[in-house]
């Protein structure tokens, strides 16, 4: 006998996907329908699915909040990006790059500077505190910060991304010990770690609070940045939020423009350089979308 129920994907793996329900896991396909709809489940949706003979499908996707292509997970509440300053040292683009992608989306960013036993890591915490988001000096391995982000991830649907080696599967393991996931040891030559973690799954730490952990900053590459307009940008920086509105054109866009309140606020110190050179940045690439192709 066919029995349908609701559920959510925790992983997604060669077109089998584990679907967790109030009664456990199934693990199903996916409905042709779906695939001819152009429709493809990703990791963190809320599926209908029928079961039969121990064999599940997804029948239906339900309407997802928001979706990120690379890594592929839907229905984020919020992105934690891991940092460090030392093996391997985080870049502060990389963490504007994947917060700017996110905040367009409208999904909360947390800090988390791992780490922090083997160096402090003080200008990457001071720029992002400086910027308005919130940041968690922690580390893996003393249980610095374990707490703080705990609190600040229960009960939603969490992604964790960063540099590959920053320590993501460690501080995953910190929170919820049961997991034991393999951690890859960081090249001391390369300063950069080996990729552990294959594809997004789901992990539950208690029964509304769900991590995804993702592999490395290469997988929020250009593709992603194809969904963030020039015209977007300045909202996807929230620390440009107070001069937004009070340049001298109201289409300025903050590059060379005279009487910029966000280059003014920059040379006054109250919003980061390195924030508004990845701005720059970012505004390069978004340039080069063509509209067109959009559509």
């Amino acid at each position: 006998m066919m029995k349908k129920t609701e559920g959510r994907i925790i992983k997604s793996l060669s077109g089998f996907y584990d679907v967790q329900t109030s009664e456990g896991v199934v693990t199903c396909r996916g409905r042709g329908i779906l695939r001819r709809g152009g429709e493809s489940p990703l990791t963190g949706d809320l599926v209908e699915i029928s079961v039969e003979k121990g064999k599940g499908m997804v029948e239906r996707i339900l309407p997802r909040k928001n979706r990120f292509i690379r890594p592929a997970v839907a229905n984020v509440d919020a992105l934690v990006v891991f940092a460090a300053n030392v093996n391997p040292v985080t870049e502060p683009f990389l963490i504007d790059r994947v917060a700017a992608i996110a905040g367009d989306q409208e999904v909360a960013v947390y800090i988390c500077v791992n780490k922090c036993d083997l160096d402090p890591a003080v200008d990457l915490v001071r720029i992002y505190r400086n910027a308005g988001f919130s940041v968690i000096p922690a580390s893996a391995e003393t249980g610095e910060g374990v707490e703080e982000l705990r609190g600040l991830i229960q009960g939603k649907l969490t992604a964790f991304t960063g540099n590959t080696g920053v320590g993501k599967s460690s501080m995953l393991n910190a929170l919820c010990p049961r997991l034991q996931l393999t951690t890859g040891e960081v090249s001391e030559k390369l300063g950069r770690g080996r990729h552990t973690t294959r594809h997004v799954e789901l992990f539950c730490l208690d029964e509304n609070t769900f991590v995804a952990d993702t592999p490395g900053f290469s997988s929020f590459d250009t593709e992603q940045m194809d969904v963030l307009l020039k015209e977007n940008l300045q909202y996807a920086f929230p620390d440009f939020a107070p001069y937004i509105g009070s340049c001298q054109f109201h289409d300025c866009s903050h590059r060379a423009e005279p009487d910029c309140a966000i280059r003014r606020a920059v040379e006054e110190g109250r919003v980061e350089k390195t924030r508004y050179d990845s701005y720059l940045r970012l505004y390069e690439k978004a340039s080069q979308i063509k509209l067109w192709e959009l559509k």
